[in-house]
């Protein structure tokens, strides 16, 4: 993620990274404001915007439509390439977790992702990966692989509480 959340790894309905030739483009030749084009990249962008029919992944990898596929291989590029990019600037990696909605819930990304990151020592068990384990990694892996579910309202109330602790105002 960027200054916003529009930045990074595409998702839902928000762009991800962009050429910033495509924001000229959108300005110049189609006539968007800056408020329109703002809709456009953080609300009919992403998943929705390749699909052209829907920001669930879910929904998406049961579609057998050429325009859903592109959006899940798009997401899945973009995220490995993501990997690619930190571990290069990390050195390595440590350990690959895959959390929040997509990253909890749809193996066949996980798979995808996973596909192609043997070099950094991810060697995924596609039955683990399956069944939605823990740890998705086979015992021999360098690079362990977990999924952790996300409690975003509980880190919420943990950030207030020590910000209230402290005195901070919200």
């Amino acid at each position: 993620m960027g200054l916003t959340p529009t930045g990074g790894v595409m998702m839902g309905t928000r762009s991800g990274d962009l050429d910033p030739g495509v924001l000229l483009y959108l300005l110049r030749e189609e006539g968007l404001g800056t408020e329109a084009l703002e809709h456009v990249v953080d609300r009919e962008a992403g998943l929705l915007g390749v699909s052209g029919t829907t920001a669930d992944m879910a929904e998406l990898l049961t579609l057998a439509d050429p325009d859903a596929r592109l959006a899940v291989d798009l997401f899945v590029y973009e995220v490995r390439k993501a990997i690619g990019a930190l571990a290069a600037a990390l050195g390595g990696l440590d350990r690959l977790v895959f959390t929040g909605g997509i990253g909890e819930h749809a193996a066949p990304v996980r798979s995808a992702v996973c596909r192609g990151l043997e070099h950094l020592g991810v060697e995924l068990d596609a039955a683990a990966n399956n069944a939605g384990a823990g740890r998705i990694s086979t015992p021999r892996s360098r690079c362990p692989v977990q999924v952790i579910p996300t409690d975003e309202d509980a880190m919420i109330a943990r950030h207030v509480y020590e910000l209230l602790a402290t005195g901070h105002a919200l």
